[in-house]
C-alpha cells in the first residue's frame, strides 16, 4: 500500500486498571491507566507508571486520576489525555517526519451503553485515530486465548479486569449471551481495604491493598501450596500508631468470598440462557477464565467445583484481551470480513 508509512496500526486495550498497546504485535505500551495532571495549569505531568508513583502521594497542586471506572471512562478530558500520552511515548520512540495516520481496534466491555462507546470512540478518534474499529472484550479475550471464534460451536469465556467481570458465551463470530457486572480487581482491592480496617484497625492504601491481593490473593481457604503471609503496614484508626499485621491467603479467601459468589452467580445466569447445543459444547470445552482476576489462586478450583463444569486459566491471562485485539488488528489490515468488529 503506498504512503503506509504514514499509517501506523495499534491495537489498545483501554482497561481500568491497565492499558497495553501492541503495534506489529509486540506491546509497546504496557502502562496502569492512570495520569497525574498539574491543577494550575491542567497540563499533564505523567502518565501510567511514572502517574502511578505518585498516587495517593500527591499535593494539592497535582492530581492523579483513574479515567476509566467500571470499564468505561468515567473522565472524558483525563482519558483522552492519557490515551495520548501513551500514543506519544511510543512515537517518540520512533523518529519520523511526519505524524501517521492511526488506525485502531480497542477492545471495550460487552455492558457498554451507546454513550459510553461513543466516549470511547471520540477518545481515540481525539488522540489522532483517524480509522477506529471497537471490538468486545470478551470478544478479544476467547481471540487471545486462541479459541477459533467463527466456527459453529460454543465457547464461554470469563473476563476478570479491572473494572467488569465479563462472562460472554460465542459461536460462529457473534456473542449469543452475555453479562457484565461491576465486581471485579477493584471490588476485591477494597474488600481487602474494608477487611483490614474491621479486624485489626489498621488503614491502607489502594496500592498496599492492591499489593496484598497479588501476594496472598486466593479464592478457596485450602491451597495446596499456600503463599508466605503478606506484612500489611499501616496506622491504627484509633491511636494513630504505625502497626504491621501478617495477613494470610486464608483470610484473603474469606474476605473475597461474598464477592466471589456474586461471579458465580453471574456465571450460573449465563449458563441459563445458552441455548442447549452450546451448553453442550461448553460442559465438553469447559470454561476459559481471563483477565487479572484469573490470576488469584484456587478460582478455578473453586468454580470448578462448585459449577461441575472445567474451568482453564488462560495462558498470559492479563493480556489475553490485548492479544485478541491485536489479531482482530492484523485481520483488518487484511481486509478480512470480521462480524465482530464495530465501526
Amino acid at each position: 500500500m503506498a504512503f503506509s508509512f504514514l499509517t501506523q496500526e495499534l491495537a489498545i486495550d483501554l482497561g481500568t486498571a491497565n492499558t497495553v498497546i501492541f503495534m506489529k504485535d509486540k506491546i509497546v505500551v504496557d502502562e496502569p491507566s492512570i495520569i497525574a495532571i498539574d491543577q494550575n495549569t491542567k497540563k499533564p505531568i505523567a502518565v501510567g507508571k511514572q502517574a502511578r508513583l505518585m498516587h495517593e502521594k500527591t499535593n494539592p497542586n497535582i492530581r492523579t486520576i483513574r479515567p476509566m471506572k467500571d470499564g468505561v471512562i468515567a473522565d472524558f478530558q483525563a482519558a483522552e489525555l492519557m490515551i495520548r500520552g501513551m500514543i506519544k511515548m511510543i512515537n517518540n520512540k520512533r523518529s519520523s517526519l511526519f505524524t501517521p495516520n492511526l488506525r485502531i481496534v480497542i477492545a471495550i466491555p460487552s455492558g457498554s451503553t451507546e454513550v459510553e462507546t461513543r466516549a470511547v470512540r471520540d477518545a481515540a478518534e481525539h488522540s489522532g485515530g483517524r480509522d477506529v474499529n471497537i471490538i468486545l472484550e470478551p470478544m478479544a479475550a476467547a481471540i487471545g486465548i486462541g479459541l477459533d471464534v467463527e466456527e459453529p460451536s460454543g465457547h464461554m469465556v470469563v473476563d476478570i479486569g479491572g473494572g467488569t467481570t465479563e462472562c460472554a458465551v460465542i459461536s460462529l463470530g457473534g456473542i449469543v449471551w452475555n453479562e457484565s457486572l461491576k465486581v471485579a480487581g477493584d471490588v476485591f482491592t477494597s474488600d481487602i481495604q474494608q477487611y483490614l480496617r474491621q479486624q485489626y484497625n489498621i488503614r491502607v492504601g489502594e496500592i498496599t491493598a492492591e499489593k496484598i491481593k497479588i501476594a496472598v490473593g486466593a479464592a478457596i481457604p485450602e491451597l495446596e501450596t499456600p503463599p508466605e503471609p503478606y506484612i500489611a503496614k499501616g496506622p491504627n484508626l484509633m491511636t494513630a500508631y504505625p502497626v504491621e499485621v501478617p495477613v494470610t491467603s486464608m483470610e484473603i479467601a474469606h474476605c473475597l468470598d461474598k464477592s466471589i459468589a456474586k461471579l458465580e452467580t453471574m456465571i450460573v445466569k449465563v449458563l441459563e440462557q445458552t441455548p442447549p447445543e452450546l451448553y453442550a459444547d461448553i460442559v465438553k470445552e469447559g470454561i476459559y477464565l481471563s483477565g487479572g482476576g484469573a490470576l488469584i489462586r484456587g478460582l478455578d478450583k473453586r468454580l470448578s467445583d462448585k459449577l461441575k463444569i472445567p474451568f482453564h486459566v488462560a495462558e498470559d491471562p492479563l493480556r489475553a484481551v490485548a492479544r485478541g485485539t491485536n489479531t482482530a488488528l492484523k485481520n483488518l489490515a487484511k481486509r478480512h470480513y470480521l462480524p465482530y468488529l464495530m465501526k
